[in-house]
């Protein structure tokens, strides 16, 4: 698995809420099968797997593969449900858009050897504390007092 910084924004009414992603990938295989998402809770921070792409890897069999995700939905009951069946021949890649869950979250390969590929975004929501605002509307105010840089006055030519 692997992160990377991707973007940060705020959201919600007067950017009461901050959101932070990161890259995600995992590759599943015979000898891996299974990947589970899932972070210690947090009292202001909520962690979401917003997948995108699901991709055999090159040293893939001709076999099918099938991807499983099991998470929670919006009852709370967990649920297994298959996001991809991959073939070399045929389908060896999958986009799923922007496909959200909150974690915790495991990824299976149900059948198959792989090495398939599962990427997306690991999403990071968190509460922003009024003192941060504050300390962000005075960065902003800072920013203002900068001068910009005029341009160098050209000399005019004689005809």
């Amino acid at each position: 698995m692997s992160f990377h910084d991707d973007e940060s924004s705020d959201i919600g009414p007067a950017g009461q809420s901050k959101l932070e992603s990161c890259l995600f990938n995992c590759e599943l295989s015979s000898k891996v099968p299974l990947y589970t998402f899932q972070w210690d809770e947090e009292e202001d921070m909520e962690h979401f797997l917003e997948l995108r792409t699901v991709c055999l890897g090159q040293d893939a069999k001709e076999e099918s593969n099938v991807v499983e995700v099991t998470a929670k939905n919006h009852q709370g009951k967990t649920i297994s449900v298959p996001i991809a069946n991959l073939h070399m021949n045929c389908l060896p890649m999958v986009s799923l858009g922007e496909f959200e869950l909150k974690a915790p979250v495991t990824i299976r390969l149900k059948s198959g050897t792989g090495p398939v590929t599962v990427s997306g975004l690991h999403l990071i929501a968190s509460e922003v504390a009024e003192s941060d605002l504050s300390d962000e509307e005075d960065d902003d105010e800072e920013e203002e007092e900068i001068v910009p840089f005029l341009p160098a006055k050209k000399k005019q030519q004689k005809l």
